[in-house]
């Protein structure tokens, strides 16, 4: 019997061991800033966290700088924890760490509402808001959504590609992560927008997986699947320059459409150089900022509207002057 005991003793010093570990790779601040002096606490109103899909991508720091700036005004202590490559299990185990650090707040993307329901509905019960940025999740317990109609932005997408191009159009589809609720989204407003013009046709759809060499890939899959191909359609931020890559290398003496989305510098570039003819423009500043404003206004018992999209536009070439010196505000996978 007492050796029983020890052991359950020793396995639960264990759990505890590995749990301090694996909050000091995982949520370092998240650590600090509970042990911080009263004096360093004092400096902030209150404590929130950003965790993006994946850390290093370009779409994702304009969110971030969005969120600092406010932070910086409203007297926020801000933190950026999440996975260095988009994984889901990674995502959530990042969020469950916040929750775990009693922080005040959290935004967060909802990509997959039915997995984020528990975790959200543990942090409200802790007393944690939640706000959902980029993606939501509909039905969990998110307080506020911040970001782009996802659906509208496919259907402009749509009503852009019937604008600019005359003729019999075959387009493929290259989306970041077929699973993904605002992806899909994004190609069933394309879908719904070109559905009545019966001279375009969808030839087919691949997943890049959020990285340029997997748009590449799902491109060149395509136009060799499907060589009447005449139109691209990219969905995440960086397919529209995967799609080029491929392009170019498949050597096609076709003029191939191609419409992007998000402003990143490259596919900015690209623009600019006439390889990309369009651009869906969101404003991933603007949803950090509006993201960290939306939790002070919570922390303080203000009401807030449930949904509130930042604003969603297609640009083209001739578009970039104006476009260009509007940046520096944020606009923006």
């Amino acid at each position: 019997m007492k050796w029983s005991k020890l052991f359950g003793m020793g396995a639960f010093l264990t759990f505890c061991v590995i749990s301090v570990l694996f909050l000091s790779v995982l949520g370092q601040d998240l650590v600090k800033i509970e042990s911080a002096s009263d004096e360093a606490v004092s400096t902030y109103q209150y404590h929130f966290v950003l965790v993006p899909e994946e850390l290093d991508n370009e779409y994702w720091q304009l969110v971030q700088k969005g969120a600092a700036d406010a932070a910086e005004v409203h007297r926020v202590y801000l933190e950026y924890l999440g996975p260095k490559q988009a994984d889901l299990d990674d995502h959530l185990k990042t969020i469950d760490m916040a929750i775990a650090g009693h922080v005040d707040g959290i935004m967060t993307q909802g990509l997959d509402a039915k997995r984020y329901k528990p975790l959200f509905q543990k942090a409200r019960e802790k007393g944690i808001d939640v706000v959902t940025v980029d993606t939501d999740a509909e039905g969990s317990k998110r307080q506020v959504y911040v970001g782009t109609d996802n659906y509208y932005s496919g259907f402009i997408a749509g009503q852009a590609l019937i604008a600019d191009t005359k003729g019999e159009q075959y387009v493929g589809i290259v989306t970041g992560r077929l699973d993904a609720i605002h992806q899909k989204l994004r190609v069933k407003g394309f879908r719904d927008a070109v559905s009545g013009e019966k001279r375009i046709h969808i030839a087919g759809i691949e997943e890049s997986a959020i990285t340029k060499s997997g748009a590449s890939g799902a491109a060149y899959k395509l136009l060799n699947d499907h060589t009447q191909l005449t139109a691209f359609y990219g969905t995440s931020a960086l397919d529209g320059v995967g799609i080029i890559q491929a392009t170019e290398q498949y050597h096609s003496s076709k003029d191939v459409y191609v419409l992007a989305f998000d402003t990143l510098p490259d596919t900015i570039q690209a623009l600019d150089d006439g390889k990309i003819d369009a651009v869906v423009v969101q404003h991933p500043y603007e949803m950090g900022y509006q993201a960290v404003e939306s939790l002070v206004r919570l922390q303080q018992g203000d009401k807030q509207e449930p949904l509130q999209y930042t604003g969603t536009s297609v640009i083209r070439r001739g578009d970039l002057p104006l476009h260009q010196m509007e940046r520096p505000q944020g606009v923006q996978p």
